[in-house]
């Protein structure tokens, strides 16, 4: 049976995995902006009523409302916002294998930020973890062409993911202080929400909406599972297995998205992929098995006699 950490490992990586797919359909009649504002402000809404339902405690000072404002703009807002801007300039391979470099990130943040120690296996099944995802996604990385659009979409990724990566240790540290996973998430998707708003009031003009029925399914998936139950998840597991950890995730997910690539868009598998699949599952082993295991392989200390 699986742990309770397990299932919410598990469930993040199946989750954010499909979202790839369902943002497809978000994207060119409506822009990014507004698509983004109502992805968490339909979040935020469904959590409210969750919270309300459930009688959670609502009320917060002051000074933690600026600490959930804070992972709200770096987690639920700026973050999405170059992603999908980037988006529009490279192939979501390439963008999958830029955003699984949080986990690196989230290592040297923790250590530089926190003064978090650097565990050897966790570096150990990061760095094994993004060798393998550029292994599956070598034949898009091949493609890559020295041009202005792609280095700016590049450069928009990357700093995107490193946003993310800030607004991960801003959830470990909300959780430290022992601000409560769901209520932060509602008012912090508001908060995101709300600044997308008027971010796409300012450049975009008044909010429009798509009249496909793909678009309202797609977006009430990714409010509900892609946002709500995912990042509740996410942050669960973060507070408990820690953001090293945690952003492991980040390296699984593409593979759900690469299957699901393959069965709706012809993907087609490679030698390099097969492989990076391989490598990617023995980081994961190394990096999530018990510490007791991963003391069992160490050498042991020669004994003076």
């Amino acid at each position: 049976m699986l742990t309770h950490s397990a299932t919410l490992y598990l469930a993040t990586v199946l989750i954010w995995g499909s979202t790839f797919y369902a943002i497809k359909f978000q994207l060119g009649e409506v822009s990014e902006l507004w698509s983004i504002c109502y992805r968490f402000a339909l979040a935020a809404l469904l959590l409210f009523v969750w919270c309300g339902w459930r009688r959670l405690p609502m009320r917060f000072s002051r000074q933690q409302h600026g600490r959930m404002a804070l992972q709200g703009l770096f987690l639920f807002c700026l973050n999405y916002l170059l992603i999908y801007y980037a988006t529009g300039m490279l192939t979501s391979g390439l963008i999958a294998v830029v955003f699984s470099s949080i986990v690196l990130m989230n290592i040297l943040n923790g250590a530089l930020f926190f003064g978090r120690p650097i565990e050897r296996r966790s570096l150990v099944g990061a760095v094994l973890g993004l060798i393998g995802i550029a292994l599956v996604f070598w034949p898009e990385l091949q493609k890559l062409e020295h041009n202005s659009q792609a280095l700016t979409g590049l450069g928009l990724s990357v700093l995107g993911t490193y946003i993310a990566s800030l607004g991960n240790l801003f959830s470990s540290k909300n959780q430290q202080q022992q601000l409560p996973v769901i209520q932060t998430n509602a008012y912090g998707m508001a908060y995101g929400a709300a600044l997308m708003a008027l971010l796409a009031l300012g450049s975009s003009g008044w909010p429009g909406y798509s009249s496909q029925l793909s678009f309202s399914l797609s977006l009430l998936y990714l409010a509900l599972f892609g946002s709500v139950l995912a990042f509740g998840a996410y942050l669960t597991l973060l507070g408990r297995i820690g953001a090293a950890k945690a952003a492991y995730t980040m390296v699984l997910f593409p593979l759900v998205a690469l299957l699901i690539s393959t069965l709706f868009e012809s993907y087609q598998w490679s030698p390099p992929a097969l492989l990076g699949i391989a490598v990617v599952v023995l980081g994961n082993v190394i990096l999530l098995a018990p510490a007791s295991l991963w003391q069992g392989w160490r050498p042991a200390k020669a004994q003076s006699g």
